[in-house]
């Protein structure tokens, strides 16, 4: 809770309607009293809703969980429709050609939102309607805030392209859908959606991509049937988003423990202390070899990309692809080959390294830059489309340059250890990469000469120094270096002048959605900067090994701040591996 009363999208930002609602009823669900509790944080959240005047003016993911428990009327909310599915798959509103997030939070959405399903009008329900309102709820006129979102709400405003696409959908298309003979057409998307939700419900062995899509394909299955498997299978995995943190317990996005440890064992390694950690290093390299993917079933039909030698984000049950974790998994099980196997454990087979391989090489675009779950390919324009107003760029995949980057790293070094498969493509992979890379250097508000500066925006993480980070390490791992590659020296100096006095780099995670800026290969020509950086690491350190936490660092869509534990520590182990092993010391 903020001192204002409010509750914001993550642990650091500002109080928005949307968490604060929703952070008050799940209170109410709790049976936390009026004026009793932790902070009073009943009576204090509800005056912050009032003092802002209720919650018609509401996100529209917020207008369809309140619809579901009855908290809202769906005539509130705007038209999700699922006939898309009957469109030909070549048109760009086709669902299959939307990024994935989108996607799969939205077919079981529209599932809910055609069945106009509403939970039990309990007497909390009841009572909620009276507390979380300025007006009586019959008595709103729930077409007239379809449209409406509190300011604070309000990271990517609807275009009025879009509000007119919803507007016609909604006084023309949905009225029609609910008549003979046009609802036996809804009836059919109906059964179209589910088998889309079966299908990625089995996929990922009912974990789903994330929370939010996890709840949703939950629901939409006990809507179904709810004596029904699909649903007993389903709540089955719901402790798989539960953790138990120093503080309470939380809900996980989604789990990360592929990547977790393949970063962890990528630090480790680079420690040289293999024999020391031998153990380690062995269920770390079993780990990581039952987290491959394979995919099942007809997944082309699904609109899916292929997924068989991938890795996931979290284990294999996950079931979807992700170009970093499989560049960054390819280039551990790289690195482990040249690991006595009596140290590492049993090696990969060489045909599972090569399935990775050609996972890399299918995503990558046509400018070279790679995307993380499906190849970027649908028209720009279509994110002028976008209906969620705290995420951006969420309607279609794009490129990224961290995914970029740990492919680069992975192709080279697979390059070297096997010369002899899909040599020539893999050598225009990386050239075509290396371009994608230099081409997205952008300029920095920071400097007020506005010269350009190797500081590519980071998407997954904060932000720019993440975005630069990545890049460096890809460009250098393909052969460039200070002296023959500009971007290379324009990302050196970007960091060197960011460089605080302590020695430390930082930044805020406002870099991420304000998109302005609030190791590398130099140790030859600055060593300086490195010493103080690595004094400053290694004087942080706690007493029993840790590293302490500090502000939130990961992001999701430009605006959501995401919490990984482990990064406190990988990182500035791997730091100070790096350092000892590139930096002469003085």
């Amino acid at each position: 809770m903020n001192e204002d009363g409010g509750w914001g999208l993550h642990v650091e930002g500002h109080s928005t309607r949307f968490c604060t609602t929703f952070s008050y009823i799940c209170m109410r669900i709790l049976g936390e009293g009026l004026d009793v509790g932790r902070y009073n944080a009943r009576t204090r959240g509800r005056k912050w809703i009032h003092d802002r005047g209720g919650v018609t003016s509401f996100p529209s993911w917020g207008k369809t969980w309140l619809a579901i428990l009855g908290l809202f009327d769906w005539s509130g909310c705007n038209p999700m429709p699922q006939e898309f599915w009957f469109f030909p798959s070549f048109l760009p509103m086709h669902p299959g050609r939307m990024f994935y997030y989108c996607r799969m939070v939205y077919l079981p959405m529209s599932y809910l939102y055609s069945r106009r399903f509403v939970g039990p009008i309990t007497p909390l329900i009841l009572e909620l309607r009276q507390e979380l309102f300025l007006q009586p709820f019959n008595e709103i006129n729930w077409k007239k805030v379809r449209h409406l979102c509190a300011k604070k709400d309000l990271y990517y405003p609807h275009s009025l392209i879009q509000d007119l696409m919803w507007d016609s959908l909604y006084i023309c298309t949905e009225p029609l859908f609910t008549r003979w003979p046009f609802n036996k057409l809804r009836q059919k998307a109906l059964e179209v959606t589910m088998k889309h939700i079966h299908y990625e419900d089995e996929n990922t062995r009912y974990i789903c991509i994330g929370c939010m899509e996890k709840s949703l394909c939950m629901l939409a299955c006990w809507v179904e049937n709810p004596n029904g498997d699909y649903f007993k299978k389903h709540l089955a995995r719901t402790p798989d988003y539960t953790w138990i943190a120093e503080d309470g317990m939380k809900m996980l996005s989604f789990g990360s423990q592929a990547w977790d440890t393949i970063l962890a064992l990528q630090a480790l390694i680079a420690c040289n202390m293999t024999n020391e950690i031998r153990s380690k290093l062995k269920k770390g390299h079993e780990f990581i070899k039952e987290s491959q993917e394979n995919p099942s079933g007809d997944f082309k039909s699904m609109f899916r990309h292929i997924s068989k030698g991938s890795w996931t984000f979290s284990d294999q049950d996950h079931g979807w692809q992700i170009s970093d974790s499989t560049a960054e998994g390819l280039k551990c099980c790289l690195l482990l080959l040249t690991i006595p196997p009596e140290i590492v454990g049993v090696k990969m087979e060489p045909e599972q390294l090569f399935d990775a391989v050609n996972i890399l090489l299918s995503l990558q675009c046509k400018n070279g830059g790679l995307a993380v779950w499906e190849p970027a390919g649908a028209p720009k324009w279509l994110e002028l489309l976008n209906p969620i107003e705290f995420f951006a760029d969420v309607v279609l995949e794009h490129e990224y340059v961290e995914c970029t980057a740990s492919s680069i790293q992975a192709l080279v070094l697979f390059k070297k250890l096997y010369p002899g498969h899909r040599m020539n493509e893999t050598v225009n992979f990386i050239t075509n990469a290396v371009r994608f890379i230099e081409d997205v250097q952008i300029p920095d508000g920071s400097c007020p000469l506005r010269q350009k500066y190797f500081t590519k925006y980071g998407n997954w993480g904060s932000c720019f120094t993440y975005g630069a980070w990545f890049s460096l390490g890809g460009l250098a791992s393909a052969g460039k270096n200070y002296n023959s590659c500009l971007a290379i020296r324009k990302g050196v100096e970007f960091l060197l002048k960011l460089q605080e006095d302590d020695g430390g780099w930082g930044e805020s995670w406002l870099s991420c959605p304000k998109e302005v800026k609030s190791g590398t290969n130099c140790a030859e020509r600055h060593p300086t900067p490195l010493h103080r950086a690595a004094k400053l690491l290694i004087n942080s350190q706690m007493e029993d090994g840790d590293f302490p936490q500090q502000e939130v660092t990961r992001v999701f869509k430009k605006n959501n701040m995401l919490h990984y534990a482990e990064y406190r520590n990988i990182f500035p182990l791997w730091a100070l591996a790096e350092y000892v092993r590139c930096v002469p010391l003085p």
